[in-house]
């Protein structure tokens, strides 16, 4: 072909190059919570549900009220508080008496223990059931700080953040964490600004990713738009049935698409292996052989020679370019546009 033949053709042509290729390992990932930034609020009490005062989507302080549950475990807690308070008085006038009546000597020295070791049993129960009633406490309607009897619990936000959760609906019955039964998550309490993405990278990928590596995520609910962020913790063990090691990637999420829980596919940028290299628009298949044009030396003439050659590349890897195996060497020009059309003049 002539020079100018082939401008017309729009035919371009690229040396093949030494450059890295595999850049990027792609693997699958879901998206989860930030730990950090989420709570799973649970009810310390078995009892009914009698109101919901947040519903999902809205937005709560730490400590606001989220709930309030009827329940006999907290006024058994405050019973068995004023009770202990009671039985360490009656342990504590005992005491007194024996002591007085111990140093005259009217009563023997083992009554006289005796009434000492009940007056330390009560003190040690008062202050048990102190403890109990300060967690019920800080749930009591209205905030109360008081040692009365209540049936009334209030659950509460321990952090602050959306409500993207709520199991849980008036007239309800639940079990408590401390009721000894499988208690129920009620709300789910967290903020998206900031998302996890857990991936899993085959073993053999495993030395090419590093902490702080760049990561592009996508999800098929928004399958235009790329999320990017970074990996910032690899285990330490692989998983013995799938051969895979859990990568964590944090990935900011201001517009609150990614959900937990939603599926995505994972690029983790690692550093290319040097090699020789043939754009992927360059390689074409004629029956069962894969090939590419390569240019010769000109004619006498001035008119351009293209041969074309039998390769092996590897096309798993790379995007824009491929790693080639034999066939053509580092330098060599190929045709990486208007191969097809040569295909068609021979």
């Amino acid at each position: 072909m002539t020079r100018d033949q082939v401008r017309e053709a729009h035919i371009e042509i690229e040396p093949v190059i030494v450059q890295p290729i595999g850049n990027e390992v792609v693997t699958s990932g879901k998206v989860t919570f930030d730990d950090l930034r989420v709570a799973h609020v649970y009810s310390p009490v078995t009892g009914r549900v009698t109101r919901i005062l947040a519903d999902p989507g809205q937005r709560v302080k730490k400590g606001a009220a989220l709930a309030t549950i009827e329940s006999p475990d907290v006024g058994n807690a405050f019973a068995d508080l004023a009770k202990a308070q009671s039985d360490l008085t009656a342990a504590g006038h005992d005491f007194a008496r024996q002591q007085d009546l111990y140093g005259v000597r009217a009563v023997s020295q083992k009554e006289f223990e005796a009434a000492e070791d009940n007056y330390r049993r009560a003190k040690a129960e008062l202050e048990r059931s102190k403890r109990k009633a300060a967690l019920f406490r800080r749930g009591a309607p209205g905030g109360a700080g008081g040692d009365d009897v209540s049936q009334g619990f209030t659950l509460r936000a321990p952090i602050e953040g959306e409500v993207i959760g709520r199991n849980v609906n008036p007239g309800a019955e639940v079990q408590g964490q401390y009721g000894g039964g499988t208690a129920v998550e009620l709300f789910t309490i967290g903020e998206l600004d900031n998302v996890w993405i857990l991936a899993d990278v085959f073993e053999m990928d495993l030395g090419r990713v590093k902490r702080g590596a760049p990561v592009s995520i996508k999800v098929v609910a928004y399958p235009n738009k790329e999320f990017v962020g970074r990996v910032d913790y690899i285990t330490g063990t692989l998983d013995p049935a799938t051969r895979t090691a859990r990568v964590r990637c944090s990935v900011p999420n201001p517009g609150h698409e990614l959900k937990p829980e939603m599926y995505a596919t994972v690029s983790i940028g690692v550093e290319g292996k040097p090699v020789p290299s043939l754009p992927r628009s360059a390689v074409l298949r004629v029956s069962d052989q894969t090939v590419v044009f390569v240019q010769a030396p000109p004619l006498p003439d001035g008119r351009l020679r293209f041969v074309r050659r039998v390769v092996a590349v590897d096309e798993t890897e790379g995007a824009g370019y491929v790693p080639v195996i034999r066939g053509v060497s580092s330098g060599e020009p190929v045709v990486s546009v208007g191969g097809v059309l040569l295909l068609g003049m021979l």
